[in-house]
């Protein structure tokens, strides 16, 4: 299993172009496709965590989920976004890069350089 992990969606442009600059790099990443297998809840505080970032910063708030899974309700808890985004994976930004305790964002993909040392 390789310490990289990428959630991943094979249609989005930018998680295509991440995962590609992994591979030209040598590295072989655990590849999640997050809309068929959403991470738990504890595994997204683990990513929040890393990304120094608070749950609603990792929304893709113009997704049609976001709204319909009532994410624009500014009273929501923490806890209730991470569900939330198990609940509508779409609404999570993409694509993740993570290795170990430490986390990407792949938007620009050159964001997974800060990974590879």
């Amino acid at each position: 299993m390789s310490e990289f992990t990428i959630y991943h969606n094979p249609r989005c442009s930018k998680s295509r172009q991440t995962l590609a600059l992994l591979q030209e790099n040598g590295i072989e990443p655990t590849v999640v496709e997050y809309l068929k297998t959403p991470p738990s809840v504890n595994r997204l505080k683990s990513i929040v965590k890393a990304l120094a970032i608070s749950p609603r910063d990792l929304l893709r708030t113009k997704e049609a989920d976001y709204k319909e899974a009532g994410l624009d309700d500014s009273s929501l808890t923490k806890e209730q976004i991470l569900k939330l985004m198990v609940a509508y994976p779409k609404v999570i930004e993409r694509p993740i890069v993570t290795r170990g305790d430490r986390a990407v964002v792949g938007r620009p993909p050159e964001n997974v350089l800060k990974l590879i040392d």
